[in-house]
């Protein structure tokens, strides 16, 4: 009776669950050591609120997780810029932010200027149901600096 009940509660939960958004995509910068990873997490199903989060990474060096503001569920475009050395301008709406992956640091960007600040690099989008990152066709080397 028991193991019935409980098979139940499964069966219950699990399309509950299947509605929640769990996802990121990444965009890779010089191969798979330096990445800017977009992550979007719906928490409850009832809710639209997707919490989101940049992660920086510099492997084996660094790889930090930075909250940013929350989206919505299906919807999402973030544009990533080249900014200056190992620097990424990465805009979302009217929200700036600036993502370094010298050190993994990350910080909104409250006087964004209302041009880019160097060439789109690539979007963070839904294409065919998928998230993913589409890179611009013929997207700039990134720049680094001398010595790496």
């Amino acid at each position: 009776m028991h193991s019935i009940l409980r098979s139940l509660l499964v069966l219950v939960a699990v399309p509950l669950l299947a509605a929640c958004e769990y996802e990121g995509a990444a965009f890779l910068i010089d191969g798979k050591d330096k990445s800017i990873t977009l992550v979007r997490e719906q928490r409850w199903f009832w809710s639209d609120e997707v919490e989101q989060a940049v992660v920086v990474s510099r492997m084996p060096t660094c790889m930090r997780r930075h909250s940013i503001k929350s989206g919505v569920t299906g919807s999402v475009k973030m544009e990533v810029y080249e900014a200056g050395d190992s620097l990424w301008a990465l805009k979302q709406g009217k929200n700036w932010y600036l993502a370094s992956t010298e050190k993994c640091e990350f910080q909104v960007w409250k006087d964004a200027p209302t041009e880019p600040p160097g060439k789109l690099v690539g979007t963070f989008v839904r294409k065919a149901g998928k998230f993913q990152f589409n890179p611009v066709e013929g997207a700039a080397t990134p720049i680094t600096p001398p010595g790496e």
